[in-house]
C-alpha cells in the first residue's frame, strides 16, 4: 500500500512539474511576443491654416537708387554729405576745386568783352564809309568827284557792314564758349537731385577725380527709404505661379523674430542665367516706416501661392506611412470613412497609386481599388509621378489612425496643399484630435515607416512618370 502510494506522489511530482515547465514557457514566448509587438510614432490630426508658397532668398534695396557722379574731373576740396545724410533736392554734398575752371570763365568772358569792343569799333567805321559814300554819290553827276572814287568809296561801306556781321558772330561764339565754361563750373558743386537718402560716400576731400572716359560715382543715394523692395531671383519653375499682388513674407538675420511682410510688386520677364539655372527677378515691395530694415539685407522670402483656412492638416508622413505584418492582423468591420483590411496578392499595373505599395484594398464591391498615395505611383503630380515641389493636386491617399485600444485602421482621405511640414486632408472617419501613425519602431528601436526609395510628397519628381526615381522597393502585401 506504501508503494502504490509512493508511485502516485512520484506521478504528481512530475505532473506539477510538467505544468510548471509549459506555463513557464508559455510565458517565456508571450513575454517574447510582446516584446516583439511594434511601437508606433504617432501625431495628432489638427485644424487651422496651411498655406503653399514659392521659397526663395533676396537682397533689400531701395525703390530707386541714384548714383551721383562728376562731369568734371579735378580735386576734391570739400564734403558736406556723409554716410546716412538726409539730402534734399540741389544740396551740395561735395565740390570740385572751382579755381582752374575759374580761370576759364574769367578767359572766356575777357574774350566776348574784346569781340564786342572790336564790333564798336567796326561800327565807327561803318559810320563814316556810309557818309563819305553818301557825300560823294550826289557829286558824281557834276563832275566833281570821279566815278571810280565813289565806287571804292561804295566798297568800303559794303565791307564795313559785312565786318559788322562777322562781328556779331564772333560775339556770339565768344558767349558760347564762355556759357560752357559757366557751366562746367556750376558741375564742380556735387548736388543731390532727389530726396534721400546717402548710402555710400567714395571719395574724401584731396581725392583727384578723372572724368575723362565715363562718370565716377561719387555718391549713392536711396530715394526714400520708407519704402522698398526685395529682389528676389525665384526659379523658371516656380515663377509660373506667381501674380502681381500675391502676399509674401520674409525675415532678414538682424530681426530674427519678426516677420516682414509686402506684395508682389513686379515680375521682369528679363531671364538670369548662371551656370544654366535660369531664374527671373519678382520684386516684392514693402513699407519700412520705421527705417529699421537697411539696404542690401539677405531676406528670406514666401511668396504666398495658396493659403486654405480652417481644414484638418496631419504630417506628411502620416500620409506616406505602411505598417509592417498587417497580414498578422484580423479583418474587422470598417468604420466609417476606412476600408477593411484584407489580404490580396493582386499586383499593380505600373504607375498607379498606392496605399500600400505591392498590395490592394478591396472595397465593398470586391473591386480591388488602389489607394492613391502623394508622391508615390501616379500622386502628387501629373500624368502620374510628375510632381512638383509643393504643386499638389487632390488626391486619393489614406492615413493610419491608432484608436484607444491601439489597433490601426486605415482611412481614407483626400490631400490638398501643403507646406513642406503638413498637409491638408479631408475624408469621413478622421476628425481633429485623432492619433495618425507617421512611424513605426519595432524592437530594437529602429524605425521601419518609411519605405525605401519613397520621396516625400512635393518631390520634383515621383516614381510611375517621366524624370521618375525607378521602381517602387519591395513592400508587404495585404
Amino acid at each position: 500500500m506504501s508503494s502504490v502510494g509512493a508511485f502516485f506522489k512520484r506521478n504528481l511530482v512530475w505532473s506539477l512539474a510538467v505544468v510548471a515547465a509549459v506555463i513557464a514557457a508559455a510565458s517565456l514566448l508571450a513575454w517574447r511576443a510582446g516584446s516583439r509587438k511594434p511601437k508606433y510614432v504617432t501625431a495628432v490630426v489638427t485644424k487651422g491654416s496651411i498655406q503653399r508658397s514659392v521659397s526663395t532668398t533676396g537682397a533689400l534695396n531701395p525703390v530707386v537708387t541714384v548714383q551721383v557722379g562728376s562731369y568734371v574731373s579735378g580735386t576734391v576740396k570739400s564734403l558736406s554729405c556723409d554716410f546716412n545724410t538726409e539730402v534734399v533736392p540741389g544740396q551740395k554734398c561735395a565740390q570740385i576745386d572751382p579755381v582752374p575752371f575759374q580761370l576759364i570763365v574769367d578767359q572766356d568772358h575777357a574774350m566776348v568783352v574784346n569781340a564786342e569792343a572790336q564790333m564798336r569799333k567796326d561800327q565807327a567805321s561803318l559810320a563814316y564809309a556810309k557818309i563819305a559814300y553818301e557825300r560823294d554819290k550826289p557829286l558824281v553827276a557834276e563832275g566833281t568827284v570821279a566815278q571810280d572814287t565813289v565806287d571804292s568809296e561804295k566798297s568800303a561801306y559794303d565791307q564795313a557792314v559785312a565786318q559788322i556781321g562777322l562781328d556779331q558772330a564772333s560775339i556770339a561764339d565768344k558767349k558760347a564758349a564762355l556759357k560752357a565754361a559757366e557751366v562746367n563750373l556750376a558741375y564742380t558743386d556735387i548736388v543731390s537731385p532727389v530726396v534721400g537718402t546717402v548710402i555710400t560716400r567714395s571719395i574724401d576731400v584731396g581725392q583727384t577725380v578723372a572724368a575723362s572716359l565715363q562718370s565716377p560715382t561719387l555718391f549713392l543715394i536711396g530715394k526714400d527709404l520708407t519704402h522698398m523692395q526685395v529682389d528676389t531671383n525665384v526659379s523658371e519653375a516656380d515663377v509660373g505661379d506667381l501674380r502681381l499682388g500675391q502676399d509674401a513674407y520674409f525675415t532678414v538675420q538682424a530681426f530674427p523674430g519678426q516677420t516682414f511682410r509686402g506684395k508682389v510688386w513686379q515680375i521682369r520677364r528679363g531671364p538670369i542665367t548662371v551656370q544654366n539655372v535660369v531664374t527671373y527677378d519678382v520684386v516684392v515691395a514693402f513699407d519700412n516706416p520705421d527705417r529699421k530694415l537697411f539696404p542690401g539685407m539677405t531676406a528670406d522670402t514666401h511668396i504666398v501661392i495658396e493659403e486654405r483656412s480652417d481644414v484638418l492638416r496631419v504630417p506628411i508622413p502620416a500620409v506616406r506611412f505602411n505598417p509592417e505584418g498587417l497580414s498578422a492582423l484580423k479583418s474587422e468591420t470598417p468604420a466609417a470613412g476606412t476600408t477593411p483590411i484584407q489580404k490580396t496578392d493582386t499586383p499593380l499595373p505600373p504607375g498607379e497609386g498606392v496605399g500600400v505599395r505591392g498590395g490592394r484594398v478591396p472595397h465593398a464591391d470586391g473591386e480591388a481599388r488602389a489607394w492613391n498615395r502623394p508622391g508615390g505611383p501616379g500622386g502628387g503630380g501629373r500624368s502620374g509621378g510628375e510632381g512638383h515641389g509643393g504643386r499638389r493636386r487632390s488626391n486619393q491617399s489614406q492615413v493610419w489612425v491608432l484608436d484607444a485600444d491601439n489597433n490601426l485602421k486605415p482611412v481614407k482621405v483626400t490631400t490638398g496643399i501643403d507646406d513642406g511640414a503638413l498637409i491638408e486632408v479631408s475624408g469621413e472617419g478622421l476628425k481633429a484630435g485623432d492619433r495618425v501613425v507617421v512611424n513605426q519602431v519595432d524592437a530594437s528601436g529602429e524605425r521601419r515607416g518609411t519605405q525605401p526609395g519613397l520621396r516625400p510628397p512635393g518631390a520634383t519628381t515621383g516614381f510611375g512618370g517621366p524624370g521618375g526615381g525607378g521602381p517602387p522597393g519591395p513592400g508587404p502585401r495585404l
